[in-house]
């Protein structure tokens, strides 16, 4: 992150729980795609396996010891890596507040998790496959916004909308959507279904996917990211972190640009 201008980073990758085209499980290999993008923050999709106590596909050990980020405490369990596979990474240094975790509407367990860094607030998301859920879901966040005092936002992850202008309307009115370019199928993409919705006072300055050979093999998804314009007090110490309750206890309890690689870079609630 650069001082001067206090540009910023973000990244989304679906990680497949971490197994390739090649069909072998290699959280390494995808480790070491989030390393080469250069990011401040990431959001993850598919961070954790399916079944049982849905265990980390991306070890949190491994992330700690092997890269410059750290995730933050979002599972459920101590082993889970995320709510619903969906994970955010801190580049070292960087501190979260206000974190919680959100339990959307649909026929499938589907949630988003949320983080203030400074004067940023980031929420990944992995949005399920019908287009109506979808909807549902973008409604059930915007609603959820709109029950909080206002800052800069950043909404990120997998939207799994093929269609460039239908399925977001929930969130049209706040957020401009932008796709880096195709990000799916990493094997010869033709959809933009990973993407950043960027609230007023975000700046874009650019953006990409992540097409290397190693990302083209470690998940049916390509990385993206996007440079963004950060709060002017971005980097200062937030409130203490925070878990905030599940949906039903806070119902309860609350008050009435281009493709391509990405080039190097310096250093209900729950």
């Amino acid at each position: 992150m650069k001082d001067k201008d206090r540009d910023l980073r973000l990244a989304s990758y679906n990680l497949r729980k971490c197994i390739g085209l090649d069909r072998r499980r290699d959280p390494g290999r995808s480790l070491d795609v989030l390393n080469s993008i250069g990011a401040d923050i990431i959001a993850l999709q598919e961070a954790d396996r399916r079944l049982g106590h849905r265990p980390a596909a991306l070890p949190r050990e491994m992330i700690e010891r092997g890269s410059d980020f750290v995730p933050l405490e979002l599972g459920a369990n101590s082993a889970s890596l995320g709510w619903h596979g969906n994970a955010i990474l801190l580049r070292k240094g960087l501190e979260a507040g206000d974190i919680r975790c959100l339990d959307l509407p649909g026929l499938e367990p589907r949630g988003a998790v949320m983080a203030t860094i400074g004067g940023l607030r980031v929420i990944g998301l992995h949005l399920g496959l019908m287009r109506r859920h979808r909807r549902e879901q973008l409604a059930a966040i915007a609603d959820m916004l709109a029950g909080l005092e206002t800052r800069p936002t950043v909404i990120l992850g997998d939207f799994n909308e093929w269609s460039a202008r239908q399925g977001f309307e929930p969130i049209t009115g706040d957020f401009r959507l932008h796709a880096p370019g195709l990000s799916y199928h990493s094997a010869a993409p033709l959809a933009p279904l990973d993407r950043f919705a960027l609230g007023p006072g975000i700046e874009l300055r650019d953006a990409g996917v992540v097409q290397t050979p190693q990302a083209r093999r470690a998940s049916d998804h390509l990385p993206v990211w996007a440079d963004i314009r950060a709060p002017a007090d971005f980097g200062q110490k937030p409130h203490p972190q925070q878990r905030a309750a599940t949906a039903g206890e806070r119902a309860a309890t609350a008050p009435g640009a281009g493709t391509g690689e990405a080039p190097a870079r310096g250093a209900s609630f729950r």
